[in-house]
C-alpha cells in the first residue's frame, strides 16, 4: 500500500526523534520503529531516504540550520521543530525533484501538526532564510 509523502515525512520526524530522544543509531532505529510503531511493518522508500538522508548530512544540516537562527542554538530547539527543519534542509539541498515551496509547506504543516502553536512561524523563517541562500 502506497502511502503519501505527507505521511511519509511524518514517519520520518518520528524516527528523527526518536534518534534525538534515546540517542539511537539510524541503523538501529529503523527496524525498531517498524517492529514497535509501523503498522504496515515496512517503511516505503521515500520515508527511508528522507531518514537516511538527515543522518548523512546532519553537519551540513544543522549548520545551515545553525547560520540562519539568530538568538537559537540548535540544542535549545524543540526536538520537534529541529527535526522537522532538519528533513525540510535535507530535501532542499539534496531532493531537486521537491520544489523549495513544497518542503517549506510541508514543514509547516508537520509543524502546526506536531508543534508547538510557535512553531510553524519559526520553521518558516529559518526555512525562508535557507532556502534564499540556497537559490544565490
Amino acid at each position: 500500500m502506497a502511502i503519501s509523502r505527507r505521511k511519509s515525512r511524518e514517519l520520518a520526524l518520528q524516527i528523527l526523534y526518536q534518534v534525538d530522544f534515546i540517542k539511537q543509531s539510524i541503523k538501529d532505529a529503523l527496524p525498531f520503529f517498524i517492529a514497535h510503531f509501523n503498522f504496515h511493518k515496512e517503511l516505503d522508500e521515500f520515508t527511508v531516504d528522507m531518514v537516511r538522508g538527515v543522518d548523512e548530512y546532519r553537519s551540513e544540516i544543522d549548520r545551515r540550520i545553525s547560520a540562519c537562527s539568530e538568538h537559537w542554538a540548535l540544542e535549545r530547539m524543540s526536538p520537534v521543530d529541529r527535526n522537522i527543519m532538519r528533513i525540510a534542509v535535507f530535501e532542499i539541498l539534496r531532493c531537486d525533484d521537491i520544489p523549495f515551496k513544497v518542503s517549506i509547506n510541508e514543514a509547516i504543516e508537520l509543524g502546526k501538526k506536531f508543534g508547538t502553536e510557535k512553531s510553524a512561524v519559526f520553521i518558516n523563517g529559518i526555512l525562508d532564510n535557507i532556502s534564499h541562500s540556497q537559490k544565490q
